[in-house]
């Protein structure tokens, strides 16, 4: 267990593993141990950073208040987590808002990201309003299909602070869906490195035809689609998932 301070934030982290370096993001809430199935495949061939995101798991500050700016501040503090940190090159592997801010800090920082890859990240926030709803009430009155997500965010940080980070995300995701959405997909063709795009095929946050945008506008982009799966792949397909990954990083 290892802490990166960066101005108000304290963020944990996990390294493990020799080899080429790979930072490990989890979604917004979740924390790496959520993406252990991937995190768990790379440690034998590489040297993986997994990583808490700002006011998630183990990092702070908590309850985190959600911004209109949180991804690209987001993006910073994990590009001067590598600076300091890893220092050289890294491979990026994110989950939903860690695969959001894996491609923001290609495009801020080409030199500093040697390939990404993502799954359940389309680059721009277009959810239908009952998705939003969702997250807004997902403490309170959990819809079909969040029961699970809402039993792990207030067993893990309390009714009061899950609610706080559940309802300001929601109106977060609500404002950049108003302004257009976009995130990084306008400037996903300044995305120098590979980068293996991925999403369910019921993947209502991100979805298979803005994700193949994307993955199709990066110069070495690529997108697959998990057949089957919805936005937490790594939990209905995560062997699959994880094999995939380690096989094409290890070409990289």
């Amino acid at each position: 267990m290892a802490w990166f301070e960066y101005q108000s934030h304290r963020i944990h982290y996990d390294v493990a593993g020799d080899g080429d370096p790979v930072l490990v993001l989890p979604g917004s809430g979740g924390t790496s141990d959520d993406v252990a199935v991937v995190r768990d495949a790379l440690n034998p061939h590489f040297q993986t950073f997994a990583a808490d995101l700002p006011g998630s798991g183990r990092s702070t500050p908590q309850p985190r208040t959600y911004t209109s700016t949180y991804l690209d501040r987001d993006a910073d503090l994990l590009l001067a987590f590598l600076s300091e940190k890893v220092g050289s090159p890294a491979h990026v592997v994110g989950f939903s808002d860690g695969g959001e801010e894996a491609l923001l800090m290609a495009e801020k920082a080409p030199g500093a990201i040697r390939s990404i890859v993502a799954w359940g990240s389309a680059g721009t926030i277009q959810v239908p309003e009952a998705v939003i709803n969702a997250f807004a009430t997902l403490v309170d009155s959990p819809v079909e299909g969040f029961q699970g997500f809402s039993e792990f965010m207030v067993g893990y940080y309390g009714e009061a602070n899950a609610r706080v980070m559940v309802t300001s995300l929601a109106a977060t995701m609500r404002s950049i869906r108003q302004a257009g959405g976009d995130i990084s997909a306008s400037r996903a063709v300044e995305i120098a490195c590979p980068a293996l795009l991925l999403t369910g095929s019921d993947d209502m946050l991100a979805p298979r035809s803005l994700v193949r945008q994307v993955a199709e506008a990066i110069p070495a982009g690529e997108f697959v689609e998990i057949e089957g799966a919805g936005h937490a792949a790594h939990h209905e397909r995560g062997e699959w998932l994880a094999s995939v990954i380690v096989s094409w990083l290890t070409e990289r």
